[in-house]
């Protein structure tokens, strides 16, 4: 991967390559998920601290089958074991099933797949009753094997208590010196176990990664999956290959997704949402007919029903928006609730703040909600109108129907109803002149 993270580790739609394959088998109900994994990988331990996980050290590379060898014995005896490649993420649960349900006998099963080009791959030998005989890696098949299109994916199922008297059988005498797992296959034909052979339906789903290339490959190929299943939904999206979901994305109907837009964690889009380009959203609620202009960037925040967001709007954490609310061009708000029908939509910013129903917040305006110590709380009640350039002081409270001068700071309270100022006088200095540089 010519890269400094572990090959597990890198980022397919924005969590690690075995974040993936381990939610495969969970969504399997497996009851015993272990991990196996080389020296010095006390990072890939680090990035999965979930108690249901178990973990097995392979000091030694010594080839897939010694991986398994790894992790058999504190596995059930009762279990099959269904072995995963945590290289391989994109394989459905659905296919996966398929696989278990061949093997629900106790028999062994291997995934395979027919490609083009079947270059560096084990090749899938079967007998004339279509089961699978062996598997030969390409370094070792005859000139006829190599002729065969089928090949094997690196998954296979076995019965525990079987699988670990093949794995005692395995010899590293080949040209890579290493314990292949599929030489089991040979054991359990010798054995008279049937071995199945179930097909993934296309590539893409067992591609493994290692480098860049196909690691991006992969991306675009889980984005267009994830992208179906929205439009399967309801959603229209502009252009399928210019949309990344890098999480959850749930979405209601005639949802509108405009290109390069961005959802990462778990987001909701409501029905006829509308997301503009180059929107970002992540881990939020926006309701149905509400409106994300351009450019925007949304983190941890609520939008309801109704609203106007953006362009080159920034919510962060804790932003609310109730019903009808707007916020327009380089508005930032955090952690503030914007009341029903209120608008801030010029170059202003809302920290720590309450603003009630069909406030007008003018341009330029700021809320000073931090101390330099301590965070410190603004409340503006229904109907006030605050005018542009002026800077709220916290703690301080707008009253309802309060109206508050253009360029005014105000750090006490603003009765209810009335209008409250707070500037400087104006002067005029006649005889004053602008600085002039000096000559040389």
């Amino acid at each position: 991967m010519r890269s400094d993270l572990p090959k597990v580790l890198q980022p397919l739609a924005g969590r690690p390559l075995l974040a993936h394959v381990v939610d495969t088998a969970r969504a399997l109900g497996a009851d015993d998920v272990c991990v196996v994994y080389g020296h010095g990988g006390d990072r890939v331990r680090d990035a999965f601290p979930q108690a249901d996980l178990r973990w097995a050290l392979q000091a030694e590379q010594l080839g897939t089958g010694h991986a398994v060898m790894q992790a058999l014995p504190d596995t059930p005896e009762a279990n099959q074991v269904l072995v995963l490649c945590g290289d391989v993420p994109l394989i459905r649960p659905e296919t996966l099933r398929r696989l278990t349900e061949a093997c629900a006998d106790d028999s062994v099963g291997v995934l395979t797949v027919d490609v083009p080009d079947p270059s560096g791959y084990g090749r899938i030998v079967r007998a004339a009753d279509g089961d699978v005989q062996r598997i030969v890696e390409q370094k070792d098949a005859s000139g006829a094997e190599l002729d065969i299109a089928e090949i094997n994916s690196g998954i296979i199922i076995a019965p525990a208590a079987r699988l670990s008297g093949w794995l005692a059988g395995l010899s590293a005498d080949n040209a890579q010196g290493e314990y292949y797992l599929t030489d089991i296959i040979a054991g359990a034909v010798a054995d008279g176990v049937p071995v199945h052979g179930v097909k993934a339906d296309t590539w893409t789903e067992v591609m493994g990664i290692n480098d860049k290339r196909q690691l991006a490959e992969a991306e675009r190929a889980l984005q267009r999956r994830r992208v179906e299943e929205i439009m399967t939904a309801g959603a229209t999206v502009a252009d399928p290959a210019r949309v990344d979901i890098r999480g959850t994305l749930t979405v209601g109907r005639d949802v509108f997704i405009d290109v390069n837009a961005v959802f990462e964690g778990e987001v909701v889009l409501g029905d006829r949402a509308h997301i503009g380009p180059g929107v970002v959203v992540r881990d939020s609620r926006i309701g149905a007919d509400s409106v994300i202009h351009p450019h925007t960037v949304i983190e941890e925040s609520v939008i309801r029903n109704g609203c106007q967001i953006g362009p080159f709007a920034r919510l962060r954490p804790g932003a609310e928006f109730a019903d009808g609310s707007k916020a327009g061009n380089f508005v930032e708000v955090k952690k503030s609730l914007i009341g029903e029908g209120s608008k801030v939509n010029h170059l202003t910013y809302i920290g720590d703040t309450t603003i009630g129903r069909k406030v007008n917040v003018g341009a330029g305006t700021i809320t000073c909600n931090y101390d330099g110590a301590n965070k410190h709380r603004t409340v503006i009640g229904d109907g006030a109108f605050i005018g542009s350039g002026v800077n709220l002081v916290a703690p301080v409270e707008v009253g309802a129907g309060a109206t508050i001068g253009a360029g005014s700071t105000i750090s006490k309270p603003a009765p209810a109803d009335k209008l409250t100022l707070a500037r400087n006088k104006q002067i005029t200095l006649e005889h004053w002149k602008r600085p002039q540089k000096k000559e040389p």
